[in-house]
């Protein structure tokens, strides 16, 4: 009976096909639930499978510079990660883990468009540049949101966050330009991870974004 309704409903509303879950993000691992902005977020791919990249993601041949194909390594000792991994830091996140941080690394104009993955915070690369910003928001940004701790004109890192940082994909210089500007600041590579593939690349698994509204 219960075969025949479902049967009777899909004919009426094929969208209903969508609702199972079969596009999973692994095979023993269906979704993950994550906290974004104190909220609840599921993290899951999209089920539609004629779900497909929006128009800024679809373009395959962007002019090089500025827009070259980013090496496998962003710098010497950065780990560089896949979604699972990725994934994975969002998920200690928001167990409370407040030794991680996941940084959408693009200018403002890319997350208000595109959305976010969800636990990630925006901070632009050109927020950690001495040359396009003023020292004193580099040194709030380390201090207050990276746990670096200042001593006298030198920065101690022993307890500052792990952070995974973030652009539009591998053809975007973005968050390497910033992973290179934080180990110039002395921030251990070690402590740095990247996530290549970018927004695209979530996007392109269908996984799960959260808009974006600048503070």
């Amino acid at each position: 009976m219960r075969t025949t309704t479902l049967l009777a409903l899909l004919l009426v509303f094929p969208g209903l096909a969508a609702a199972d879950d079969t596009v999973r993000l692994t095979a023993e691992l269906p979704y993950v639930d994550v906290t974004h902005a104190g909220k609840p977020v599921r993290i899951e791919r999209n089920p539609d499978p004629d779900n497909m990249l929006e128009p800024d993601y679809t373009l395959t041949s962007r002019p090089c510079p500025p827009f070259c194909i980013q090496p496998i390594q962003a710098a010497p000792g950065v780990e560089t990660l896949g979604e699972l991994e990725l994934i994975d830091y969002l998920r200690r996140m928001s167990a409370g883990d407040s030794g991680v941080l996941v940084v959408d690394s693009r200018e403002y104009e890319w997350p208000l468009r595109s959305g976010i993955i969800p636990g990630a915070l925006v901070i632009p690369w050109v927020d950690l540049l001495p040359a396009k910003t003023d020292p004193q928001r580099i040194a709030e940004t380390l201090e207050d949101r990276f746990g670096a701790a200042r001593e006298g004109p030198l920065w101690n890192f022993q307890n500052a966050r792990t952070l995974v940082l973030y652009c539009n994909g591998s053809w975007c210089g973005q968050s390497p330009t910033a992973i290179k500007a934080l180990i110039a600041l002395g921030y251990p590579a070690a402590k740095l991870k990247w996530y290549r593939d970018g927004i695209q690349g979530w996007k392109a698994l269908g996984l799960t974004t959260v808009p974006y509204t600048r503070p």
